[in-house]
């Protein structure tokens, strides 16, 4: 079994966020959470989750991603514990990765992170690279605004690899894209993702923002072109089949599957969940391993 990373959901009820284009609302799968401390068979389940993990590891994989449907850093708690899981494996995961919006994220946060979860990259999901555009896309309350530009200043003080992964809404129509990299290169970016929104084509609050708001196709293929053109090299292919390419230092990756719904032998990654299960896929429980 080849496996290209795993998504940790970090356990929690409700999200600081209220995005528009949720996917985790799309599918909203309700999965119990046994990591709760007063639960009668607490031990049992931190061992049936530590046991998954090195199912993960067993099978090659070295790369955990801290993400779900709240704001990784909304469950302090849980990160304690997770710091403390992967001393207890005999072969922990070295490349941690966290997956966040940035908001609540301050000093404090990112040291903690760093220093007692492992955390080496932070992959800064974003919708627009102007401030008020990006929080209207996040729903957040007003007052917990992120300053984009700050922030990616923090956490590259704080030595972490920054990785921008950009959720490509309308308002990235707006940018030459020459320009566009400059300014991700502005920011201290290692890497950029470029996320194609993903649509249930349901009838969903969610599926309907997506529709209405996402990039035009003349101008993904404006992108996907120019990062494409002979100017730049292929960098690497990645087990799922996916290509990172050298763009004016920045690593940089085309994600127009997010939900890996393409049929590949390998996955692309496990999903485990607050159950202390693994799954093989974000929105059908049937993809259940064990």
């Amino acid at each position: 079994m080849n496996i290209q990373s795993l998504s940790i959901v970090v356990p929690g009820k409700s999200c600081i966020n209220d995005c528009y284009c949720c996917v985790s609302k799309m599918h909203g799968q309700d999965y119990k959470n046994h990591l709760e401390e007063n639960l009668p068979f607490y031990d049992l389940y931190l061992n049936d989750y530590i046991k998954r993990l090195e199912f993960c590891r067993d099978n090659g994989c070295n790369t955990v991603m801290l993400t779900g449907g709240i704001e990784p850093q909304q469950n302090k708690r849980f990160l304690v514990d997770f710091g403390i899981m992967l001393r207890l494996m005999k072969h922990p995961f070295r490349n941690i990765e966290m997956q966040t919006t940035g908001t609540l994220i301050d000093e404090k946060t990112l040291r903690f992170i760093r220093n007692h979860v492992g955390v080496s990259t932070i992959a800064l999901s974003l919708f627009s690279l102007d401030d008020n555009e990006n929080h209207w896309c996040k729903n957040t309350p007003r007052g917990l605004i992120v300053g984009i530009k700050q922030l990616c200043c923090e956490i590259k003080r704080y030595d972490f690899n920054l990785r921008l992964c950009l959720n490509l809404t309308r308002f990235f129509n707006q940018r030459d894209v020459d320009l566009l990299f400059d300014d991700c290169k502005a920011l201290g970016a290692d890497q950029i993702t470029f996320r194609r929104l993903f649509s249930d084509n349901d009838d969903t609050s969610q599926g309907k923002w997506v529709m209405e708001n996402s990039i035009d196709v003349f101008r993904y293929e404006c992108i996907k072109n120019y990062v494409l053109s002979d100017k730049f090299k292929r960098l690497r292919q990645l087990e799922y089949g996916q290509n990172s390419y050298s763009v004016k230092g920045m690593s940089v990756m085309l994600d127009e599957d997010c939900m890996a719904k393409e049929n590949k032998p390998e996955y692309k990654y496990l999903v485990l969940r607050p159950n202390g299960r693994l799954y093989g896929s974000w929105d059908d429980p049937a993809s259940l391993i064990f």
